[in-house]
């Protein structure tokens, strides 16, 4: 008997059952009809019309048009003598052995030597679906743009880590990978934004560029997936990294952490790294969170960083790009997007565009920071 994935036996009709349940609805339906002359007559014209015979009609359904005029929707058992009871309980059990053992083809990571290094690859605020037209805000941005960037920024971390051992990779997800959160183009809070194209196509070629870049890095080491809950699109974020780990789910040399969990930690021996996307705590309550919520993550490391988005830009001067506290380096990611019109007309634009990379050795922590820049 079908199980499902607790392991529960799931109930399901024979279709001989089926047939039977059918039957008597017809007759019902039949018996409904015969007490009603007026509508009984109107039946039996209708299948008399057809060279229908009564006995054989295994489902009705009536309903009336907006005239009053009677309609049905018949079955009959000449309908179905295509197919067996035998052939459609055959065709059902193929078609759930089909499913359960189709496997998707993923890149085989190569065996090698054990590493010591941890690349992380941290493309932040990519906002597929957000449009930005040149003649208004200086510079193009849409879906296309989008996808080209991360595909190409990831590419270039990958060119600047080579000579560098690789155990794993840490691909950071979500940090508002999408642009709106609905189906009338607004942010989680219902925010109106400037779209390129429906939610649906920025949502299939977000899962498709995510699927992309995995496959890129399992060519190199097993990648790890950490989600990170974001503004913009709280719930479709949280949708997509359902969808890549269901993608992976029988890779084993990827894991997915799509949990709701407002802050991420994630340990490599003696590295600590948390994942925030940027817009809850403050950046001076951080350390003591990361403290409190992970004690015994904390005690085990030497090194500790945060890595925060949502702002788009390293922030210089006047407020602060990296800050290091006692214990802890908080640092914000740069955004490969383009500025929309409200961030043109505020003012907020300019920065790089960039997407960013890390490699953190076993003991030693951080040892390169990687960067890829776009030119505009």
């Amino acid at each position: 008997m079908p199980r499902d994935k607790h392991g529960h036996q799931r109930m399901r009709l024979k279709p001989q059952e089926i047939d039977t349940i059918r039957e008597m609805r017809a007759q019902d339906m039949a018996l409904n009809l015969s007490e009603n002359n007026q509508m009984s007559n109107v039946y039996l014209d209708y299948l008399k019309e057809r060279s229908i015979d009564p006995d054989d009609v295994v489902s009705v359904k009536h309903w009336q048009s907006a005239s009053g005029e009677a309609r049905f929707s018949i079955v009959t058992k000449n309908d179905r003598t295509d197919m067996t009871s035998d052939d459609r309980e055959f065709l059902i059990q193929s078609i759930e052995e089909t499913i359960n053992n189709h496997k998707i083809q993923h890149p085989k990571t190569p065996k090698k030597d054990l590493g010591n290094h941890l690349l992380i690859i941290n493309p932040a605020d990519v906002h597929i679906g957000k449009l930005a037209i040149a003649e208004q805000t200086g510079e193009e941005y849409n879906r296309d743009l989008a996808k080209q960037r991360v595909l190409e920024g990831v590419q270039g971390i990958i060119d600047r880590a080579k000579g560098y051992n690789v155990e794993r990779i840490l691909f950071c997800i979500g940090n508002d990978i999408l642009h709106v959160d609905n189906t009338i183009g607004g942010t989680t809070r219902n925010t109106p934004q400037d779209q390129d194209g429906k939610w649906w196509q920025s949502f299939e070629l977000a899962l498709e560029v995510y699927v992309a870049v995995v496959d890129m890095l399992l060519q190199i080491a097993p990648v790890d997936c950490v989600h990170s809950m974001s503004n913009h699109d709280y719930m479709s974020g949280y949708h997509l990294a359902h969808c890549l780990k269901s993608w992976y789910r029988e890779c084993e040399n990827v894991t997915v952490d799509a949990s709701p969990a407002f802050r991420k930690y994630y340990k490599f021996y003696d590295n600590m790294i948390g994942l925030e996307h940027g817009d809850g705590a403050k950046q001076a309550d951080i350390p003591l969170l990361m403290a409190q919520e992970q004690p015994q993550m904390w005690a085990d490391c030497k090194h500790r960083v945060m890595f925060l988005h949502h702002l788009h830009h390293k922030i210089k001067l006047k407020f602060q790009s990296a800050k290091d506290y006692i214990g802890v380096t908080v640092e914000y990611m740069r955004s490969p997007s383009g500025a929309d019109a409200w961030h043109a007309k505020k003012g907020y634009k300019g920065s790089p565009k960039a997407v960013e990379g890390f490699l953190f050795h076993r003991t030693n922590g951080r040892v390169a920071s990687l960067i890829h820049n776009f030119n505009e």
